[in-house]
């Protein structure tokens, strides 16, 4: 049975309520994290954190607790829910006041701090010998402007994911005036005459936290790498594609919109790149 936080109490998860007033329910007035875990040890929760208090800031809702309250009560669930490899989902709103209305609620209205784990399953790059590769279709980016925010506002997100698995696939890659983004729920990676080449930061992309590990060992490890636009053009003419995220690590896309990335099969790259992320978890705990 699954344990669950909310805001103070240890339950399990089937009997968390919040109340209908909270603004996360009404408004959609929150923020969120997932932290990938292994071997019951959080994986870069200081970047985790960080981005947190980017979107906590962003959307002027003070932190409910410092850095290390944070670390106490993540450390807490994943051992009330005896470790191994989970992924955990925290999530802050700015609470539930009496009256429903647009504006914030007084400052000392309690935010709502929920948080629980579910089981993360092998990603792909922890296989490489055997992952296939995946299929992604293009989508125009209708999201908002600020999605550098971790916001739980994610409805844009959900029907464009959702096109994507209508039409048998795993991802939206996004377009936005000609230029990709990301996906609905990853980071965008290219690899063009051996380059691996992302995206840069800005309000229209969220910076993940895989991304910048991806980025770090590609430098460390003299794999050429630059953070660039990428259009429309360059995305469907590149040699391989993939997708990251803090759950699902890299996945190679082989197939965008019914055609082949390049011979069709996860390409050289990718495998030294995912050899390298698979090697950096296991210098930090070997049984990861």
């Amino acid at each position: 049975m699954s344990i669950a936080y909310l805001n103070g109490t240890w339950q399990p998860l089937e009997d968390a309520r919040i109340s209908p007033l909270d603004r996360g329910f009404l408004f959609a007035d929150g923020v969120y994290e997932v932290i990938p875990v292994y071997a019951g040890k959080a994986f870069r929760l200081a970047e985790h954190l960080d981005r947190l208090d980017h979107s906590l800031s962003a959307i002027q809702l003070a932190a409910p607790l410092s850095r290390t309250g944070w670390e106490n009560l993540l450390n807490e669930l994943v051992q009330r829910n005896e470790g191994g490899n989970l992924s955990v989902y925290l999530q802050i709103t700015r609470g539930a006041p009496a009256k429903r209305d647009h504006a914030f609620p007084a400052a000392d209205t309690p935010a709502t701090v929920f948080a629980m784990v579910s089981p993360m399953a092998p990603a792909p790059s922890a296989t490489p010998d055997t992952t296939t590769g995946a299929a992604a279709v293009t989508a125009e980016d209708t999201r908002w402007l600020r999605c550098d925010i971790k916001s739980v506002s994610l409805l844009p997100n959900i029907l464009l994911r959702q096109y994507a698995v209508s039409q048998g696939a795993i991802e939206a890659i996004l377009l936005r005036d000609g230029v990709a983004t990301e996906g609905s729920a990853s980071n965008l990676f290219v690899v063009r005459d051996g380059t691996v080449i992302t995206p840069p930061k800005s309000p229209l992309i969220l910076g993940g936290i895989t991304r910048d590990l991806i980025l770090e060992l590609c430098r460390a490890h003299a794999v050429p790498c630059a953070e660039a636009n990428v259009s429309e053009a360059e995305l469907r003419d590149a040699d391989e594609l993939w997708v990251t995220s803090s759950t699902r690590e890299l996945v190679p896309v082989v197939r965008l919109d019914d055609q082949a990335i390049g011979d069709g099969r996860p390409g050289p790259v990718w495998r030294k790149v995912a050899g390298l992320y698979t090697d950096f978890k296991r210098s930090l705990d070997p049984s990861a």
